[in-house]
């Protein structure tokens, strides 16, 4: 069926649009500020996207693009305040995040089909990476930047 690899394509490339267009502009120094001195900061979203990503390009017997364990900073459940120093630029975090753009779309391009017991998974996957990049869009405004969706 490849109506649900259409509809994945389109989660992807949509995430990926708002993604970039909330961290556009942003230093690696806004991206470090954590808001009310604990809330998670920019840097740390967006590494934890790219974290996530990786399992998602593993299902569909893709690479990671980063080593997890060496990036495990950005994992679910860590505390990023205590793990700050272990982050890498923001830039770097773009790099990351375009690469995984362009694996995922060029896997969803070319299967056929998902494998059915994946299917729970990528559609979780796919609204995980939602949830985030929404919050990147307030941090967006708590760092005294303009609203980048209208």
């Amino acid at each position: 069926m490849k109506n649900d690899i259409e509809i994945v394509k389109i989660q992807i490339s949509s995430n990926y649009k708002v993604i970039s267009m909330n961290i556009d502009g942003i230093t690696n120094e806004e991206a470090m500020i954590f808001p009310n001195g604990e809330a998670n900061c920019m840097n740390w979203i967006l590494g934890h996207l790219i974290y996530i990503r990786n399992p998602l390009l593993n299902i569909l017997d893709e690479e990671s693009v980063w080593d997890g364990e060496k990036l495990s900073c950005y994992n679910r459940g860590e505390i990023p305040l205590e793990r700050k120093d272990e982050f890498v630029s923001f830039d770097e975090l773009k790099s990351y995040l375009k690469q995984s753009q362009e694996k995922l779309e060029a896997k969803l391009d070319a299967i056929e089909s998902f494998h059915p017991e994946t299917i729970k998974d990528i559609s979780t996957l796919c609204l995980h990476e939602i949830y985030h990049s929404g919050q990147l869009g307030y941090l967006r405004r708590i760092l005294g930047k303009p609203g980048a969706i209208k």
